[in-house]
């Protein structure tokens, strides 16, 4: 192809190729570099520091790209988190598959857009392939459906507006979509568990209900919705003449890895009339488990379900689906544009069933992930995953510094220092000691935890996500935390 001007230095142009080989040679040797020689999972930069070095880059005078790269990698590279680090442990933020990595590459390259067959005629074809690979691996029934999403917040807002607009219809034949909402829209009401991802709310909010339509339900200590409770919430909210009409269940919490009663928690709400959501960004993956995915039992009756594939799937930053029991509840979603999904068009838009126009080709991720990798290799590595886990909590349940707050579920380990460590510290200053203490390992460079709220107590996290780790590197992080916690309480 000749170029018309002298710009196509800038673009990956077809047949001229010279420089994206050499843009992307000398980025794999920095970041190849970077691994090789990081030995925290942050470099220690003070955030202000940081902030001020990168405010001074100049972006009105040009540079050449191999010295954009190097700049990039000396400013954002080696002051960024390695998740890969065996003391990057704190979120449900995982180290990517090569495979995916690999995959970015085509879908950068080729840029396709998932709205229009036209725009993106192979990976339309591919994303429903993994569509259809999603809802036969969890049983959803012949009618399902789904889409690729760009994660767990999406997938959520996602299922529950489908909620909303179902219920609209069968209980009025009201249609949202070309109506609004109904006049009964201040009577309904989401149910979920007091430990459900704080996207509920979020969702409901967006969705003109507002975060006062989320009615909580009570958890065990293991933060497993009290399926009691839920029956006697629903009773009594019809009671008062409001109207719930969603419930969603949890397959792993944020904090505790907790999983409902799936099973449960779908019968409750089919026979109360409510649209039954399952949230399985978090712990969905454990269905290619072989030994633990019978904890999922009940996922294959949810009227949808969130997967996310950028946590225990090991994709990268985003990836997500949301799979619905019946795919013609995504026709509320429908609405043709001229230019784009015409009426009457045979080959199949991506976008009459999804809330986003321009979409990534991430399906490609987890097509090729699923062909390097397999299905049973995925399963061991959460097999892998949850027994480090049982293991490091022991360790941490043997230590006289620690406390553990509940038995892991899943692969997270709640804990907090001891009464031992706490000494004279009344319970704001102990909670307070634990704020600094995460905030010190993160902010040295040393380790990167979580920190969360059980109970009003403030308690640190583990969150076990990489499978290449081993009990044995677990060794040096608790010493770490224990000495710098003594630390702290001896200045």
């Amino acid at each position: 192809m000749t170029a018309t001007n002298n710009w196509s230095g800038y673009f990956a142009q077809l047949g001229e190729n010279q420089a994206f080989e050499q843009a992307t040679a000398q980025t794999k040797a920095a970041i190849d570099g970077l691994f090789q020689h990081a030995t925290t999972p942050y470099s220690g930069l003070e955030p202000a520091l940081l902030k001020q070095q990168l405010n001074a880059v100049d972006f009105t005078q040009p540079a050449p790209l191999a010295e954009v790269i190097e700049t990039t990698n000396q400013l954002v590279a080696k002051n960024s988190l390695l998740v890969q680090h065996p003391h990057t442990i704190a979120h449900l933020h995982t180290p990517p598959l090569i495979a995916s990595i690999v995959a970015e590459h085509f879908i950068a390259a080729l840029n396709q857009s998932m709205d229009s067959w036209d725009q993106a005629p192979a990976a339309t074809f591919v994303e429903q392939q993994m569509v259809d690979w999603l809802c036969n691996t969890y049983q959803m029934g012949e009618r399902a459906d789904g889409v690729f999403t760009s994660g767990g917040t999406q997938s959520n807002l996602m299922g529950l507006l489908l909620a909303r607009d179902w219920f609209a219809y069968q209980q009025s034949q009201h249609d949202v979509q070309q109506d609004g909402l109904p006049d009964y829209a201040q009577k309904m009401r989401i149910i979920c568990s007091d430990k459900s991802h704080f996207t509920v709310q979020k969702s409901a909010s967006l969705m003109g209900l507002g975060e006062r339509s989320v009615v909580l339900v009570k958890t065990n200590v293991q933060g497993q919705i009290d399926v009691d409770e839920l029956q006697l919430i629903i009773e009594a909210l019809k009671a008062q003449d409001l109207l719930p009409f969603a419930v969603v269940a949890m397959a792993g919490t944020t904090d505790h890895g907790a999983i409902d009663d799936l099973e449960a928690v779908v019968d409750i709400a089919r026979n109360a009339g409510c649209w039954s959501h399952v949230d399985g960004a978090y712990g969905a993956a454990l269905q290619l488990s072989e030994q633990h995915k019978n904890r999922l039992k009940g996922i294959e009756l949810a009227d949808s379900v969130s997967v996310d594939f950028h946590k225990l799937f090991y994709q990268t930053i985003s990836c997500g689906a949301l799979l619905i029991k019946d795919k013609a509840n995504f026709n509320t979603l429908l609405h043709h544009a001229d230019y784009l999904n015409r009426e009457g068009d045979e080959l199949p838009n991506l976008v009459d069933k999804s809330i986003a126009t321009t979409k990534r080709f991430d399906a490609l991720k987890m097509f090729m992930t699923l062909k390097a990798v397999g299905v049973k290799q995925f399963g061991e590595f959460y097999d892998h995953l949850l027994s480090l886990t049982q293991d490091v909590a022991d360790k941490i349940h043997q230590n006289p510094h620690f406390e553990l707050c509940c038995t892991p579920l899943l692969s997270t380990v709640l804990f907090r220092l001891s009464s031992k460590v706490q000494g004279e510290l009344n319970e704001i200053e102990f909670n307070q000691l634990h704020q600094t203490l995460r905030l010190q390992l993160l902010t040295s460079g040393e380790a990167v935890i979580a920190e969360t709220k059980v109970d009003g107590q403030l308690v640190l996290k583990f969150t076990l996500l990489n499978p290449c780790l081993n009990s044995a590197d677990f060794d040096s992080l608790i010493a770490k935390i224990e000495t710098t916690a003594l630390q702290l309480i001896n200045q």
